[in-house]
């Protein structure tokens, strides 16, 4: 993808959130960082290539979703003051096979590049806004190529519906316990500001003994092989990231007279780290 031109930079950057504060330190006592994404490099630039690919497509992605995900600066691009930008945007866009839809937007993630069984996958993001607005930030199972899902297992470490914007979910999901079925907890602040206003940090710790959620800094959500007995824990394989900004779906409905586009999805930093032996 050729960089764009400065005269298309020059729409397609956000204006800086003034709430924006340096990232936390790396350093977390008993953990060792094994990957790591500041998002630092020039403005326009698209994903880092050695750590993020893309899905592409507009088929609906199993939740008739309304929008084409594509490789596009247009849709996912560094903004140059620290953070990665997912746009979702009101166009016209046609797949390679030929779907049409009215939406672009993109979905990236580490397949093939990095994925690692437990440890504590973090981000730091600020969520856009408005009915059938839908970004997560999630895993699924490295062996999806030959289990499937859900049996690859999935483990949603943060959804937000845009219409809500004091609420986030956790999520898991496996054989026997997905889609609307799946172990899900909803975390809700009680204070300003708001997930769509400022960053906030989000997380999993993950062991062979349970999934543990986490909003800055606080557990709200646990998962244990026991809570989903007689169906069977799935996760004790490699999982790779994925950050992803749809429009519509069956879960978040469409978007209404009041949602406006385009609409930004904002990523500080991803970091994974694994448990110090001792």
């Amino acid at each position: 993808m050729l960089p764009a031109t400065l005269a298309m930079l020059a729409t397609m950057m956000p204006a800086c959130s003034s709430r924006h504060t340096a990232s936390p330190t790396k350093d977390l006592p008993g953990w060792k960082l094994t990957f790591a994404d500041e998002f630092s490099a020039p403005a326009g630039t698209p994903p880092d290539p050695t750590k993020w690919g893309y899905d592409l497509g507009g088929h609906g992605w199993g939740n008739n979703e309304l929008q084409c995900y594509t490789s596009s600066t247009k849709n996912s691009f560094h903004d140059g003051s620290g953070n990665l930008v997912i746009r979702a945007i009101k166009e016209q866009t046609t797949d390679d096979k030929g779907t049409k839809r009215d939406y672009s937007s993109a979905r990236i993630l580490t397949k093939g590049k990095f994925s690692q069984t437990y440890g504590r996958f973090e981000a730091r993001l600020k969520v856009p806004v408005g009915r059938g607005i839908w970004p997560a930030f999630w895993t699924l199972g490295e062996n999806i190529t030959t289990k499937n899902w859900p049996h690859c297992g999935e483990i949603d470490i943060m959804e937000y519906l845009g219409h809500d914007t004091m609420t986030a979910y956790g999520t898991i999901h496996g054989p026997g316990y997905s889609g609307a079925e799946g172990k899900s907890k909803p975390f809700k602040l009680t204070s300003a500001p708001s997930f769509h206003d400022d960053f906030h940090t989000f997380a999993i710790e993950w062991s062979e003994s349970e999934v543990l959620w986490f909003i800055d800094g606080q557990q709200y959500h646990r998962v244990t092989p026991d809570d989903l007995k007689p169906s069977e824990w799935v996760f004790d394989t490699p999982f790779f990231m994925i950050l992803n900004l749809a429009v519509g779906g069956n879960w978040p409905g469409n978007p209404d007279d009041k949602t406006t586009l385009p609409q930004d999805y904002s990523i500080d930093y991803v970091r994974v780290y694994e448990r110090v032996k001792r």
